[in-house]
């Protein structure tokens, strides 16, 4: 097992990480930029070292200060977390070139998989389903052609990245044009068209394979609760799956992740078409997850405990046989953001906060009382995360959390939380991706209506 860690990350997932270092008696390095010098993961760290100032290119994006932080601190590993550089396979090489381990998929994984064209033709000839695509594309008159062939409505996605960033859905020759007008080049990112399935769900599994060619799943997630293709809540299991259709994604899954030898942990993502209950392929995500806890809340599997003794060599200490599923699990992602102004960032001072707790209460977070939400970095605060033994219980432990959940200081979306939770369409499961969309106007709508009640 690794002495030190050093971890490459910051705010909620930094701390995770941290976490499971001291449960498995590892010393922990925790990397800072100038603005995070008195941060919540800096001040649980073993040592500390600050790779550079407030920006992100020049500190948490900086691989040469990484790397050198890393051997200042004679760190045996690196953790990337999510994000900033956990995908980016020349760095994870240029870690491996130095000796350190890698905590995550090989270099050659990363960058295969990061490539979503690559990894779809790699991915082809195991014979999973995947929507119709197209090569990436070298000019705007092109696309409009291969528009065409692929069949509206389409997709624009860049072939490189991940996180929902980038993508573009046009419904027609106009929308697209509008589109390519505002991308200035497309050739400078490059991306490529998929048809894109309108009455769908976002459902992802998760896997597991350690360095002996063992590719578990470890169930499935519903992430269709998304704004921007960005995910705000997050449940396992899908209630939208019988287990016929739950067994047959997740040896989709495995395969995927075999066709392409992966190893340590990640996310195979697929869409579920709802006209035809069919699963195609999307991504494989090389890295620990955000929403990875409720998939450790149903399995009882720690997941970046996992990743560590992987990275580690160990091999797994499971088989399919003894992963069971318990209960329910629901994540809400706590971004410091105004929902009521267009999700403008809410940076600023804490001056109090107050976490949710007590019983099946899960709050995963990089901050506290005090510290301020910097507007370099991402929005994203906290995590709820509760575990129910059934979906009805699970959404009424969600909603008690989100109520004793106090912040001062900054705004947050848990306001928009607790309407999700309360809308009739959620509650019965009769949610798609295109959910956010269609009821922000439906929340938005209620509370002008309630507002005229009072003023009358």
């Amino acid at each position: 097992m690794f002495k030190r860690v050093l971890i490459a990350n910051r705010g909620e997932i930094a701390v995770r990480i941290i976490r499971a270092c001291q449960e498995l008696d590892i010393e922990t390095v925790a990397v800072y930029s100038e603005a995070d010098a008195n941060a919540l993961h800096v001040q649980l760290a073993d040592q500390a070292i600050c790779v550079g100032p407030a920006d992100a290119m020049e500190s948490y994006l900086n691989k040469d200060a990484l790397l050198a932080a890393a051997q200042q601190a004679q760190a045996d590993a690196i953790h990337p977390g999510y994000g900033f550089l956990s995908e980016d396979a020349d760095f994870a090489e240029q870690v491996t070139n130095a000796g350190i381990t890698w905590i995550g998929p090989m270099p050659e994984t990363i960058r295969l998989v990061g490539d979503k064209d690559i990894a779809r033709a790699s991915i082809a000839p195991s014979g999973i389903p995947m929507a119709k695509g197209s090569d990436p594309l070298t000019s705007n008159e092109e696309a409009i052609e291969v528009a065409k062939e692929v069949g509206y409505p389409v997709i624009l996605k860049p072939v490189s990245g991940g996180g929902g960033k980038g993508m573009c859905v046009a419904h027609n020759e106009d929308d697209l044009r509008n589109i390519l007008s505002m991308l200035v080049d497309i050739t400078k990112t490059k991306y490529y068209f998929e048809h894109y399935i309108e009455r769908s769900r976002h459902v992802e599994v998760q896997i597991v394979a350690d360095n002996y060619g063992e590719v578990l799943h470890l169930g499935e997630r519903e992430c269709s609760l998304q704004r921007r293709n960005q995910k705000l809540l997050e449940e396992s299991p899908s209630i939208a799956l019988t287990q016929d259709m739950r067994e047959r994604v997740g040896q989709l899954a495995v395969k995927a992740a075999k066709s392409v030898h992966y190893s340590n942990i990640g996310t195979v993502e697929f869409l579920l078409d709802l006209s035809n209950n069919e699963f195609y392929f999307m991504e494989i995500n090389p890295r620990i997850q955000v929403e990875h806890g409720i998939t450790e809340a149903v399995t009882g599997i720690d997941l970046v405990r996992t990743q560590i003794r992987i990275a580690a060599g160990e091999a797994l200490e499971f088989t399919q046989d003894d992963v069971h599923f318990t209960g329910h699990a629901i994540e809400c992602r706590i971004n410091a953001e105004d929902p009521d102004n267009n999700f403008l960032p809410s940076p600023g001072d804490i001056t109090f906060l107050h976490e949710p707790s007590g019983p099946r209460v899960r709050f995963d977070s990089g901050v506290t009382a005090g510290l301020a939400i910097e507007p370099y970095y991402d929005s994203m605060i906290a995590k709820i995360i509760v575990h129910g033994r059934t979906r009805g219980d699970a959404i009424k432990i969600m909603e008690r959390a989100l109520k004793e959940f106090r912040i001062d200081g900054v705004k947050t979306t848990v306001s928009l939380h607790k309407k999700i939770l309360k809308d009739t369409y959620f509650r019965t499961g009769n949610i798609d991706t295109q959910f956010i969309k269609n009821r922000i106007a439906v929340y938005e709508a209620q509370e002008e209506d309630n507002k005229g009640k009072y003023f009358a």
